[in-house]
Order: C-alpha cells, then sequence, then structure tokens
C-alpha cells in the first residue's frame, strides 16, 4: 500500500461541489429505497440500497 500523505493535494473546485451536490441527494434516495425495498423485496434492490448506503457512508466520512 502506498503511504498516506500528510497534506493531500486539494480538490479542485467542481469535485467538491459534485461531492456537495451528491450529499444532498443520497440520504433521500436511500430512504426511498428503503421503502420500495420493504414494499417490494427483490435482489436488485437489496444490491442497489447496499451500493447507496456505501456511497453515502463514503461522502458522510468524506473518503472522496
Amino acid at each position: 500500500m502506498g503511504k498516506k500523505r500528510l497534506f493531500p493535494k486539494p480538490k479542485p473546485p467542481w469535485w467538491r461541489k459534485c461531492r456537495d451536490t451528491c450529499q444532498v441527494f443520497i440520504i433521500p434516495l436511500c430512504v426511498f429505497q428503503s421503502v420500495r425495498l420493504i414494499l417490494l423485496p427483490t435482489t436488485f434492490d437489496v444490491l442497489l440500497l447496499a451500493f447507496l448506503a456505501g456511497v453515502a457512508c463514503v461522502l458522510y466520512f468524506e473518503w472522496v
């Protein structure tokens, strides 16, 4: 594994704007997908909710 940089290179402004926009929409999408999963459970819905929850965690903890 590579060494973690002490002072990482700052992201461009358009990247931060895109990340902030995604943070606004990811939680409502997760809630909608959870309701859909409860009403009509399919394998695709489970996988989609897992993916959305992973994206939400990445955005919340600012790993990207």
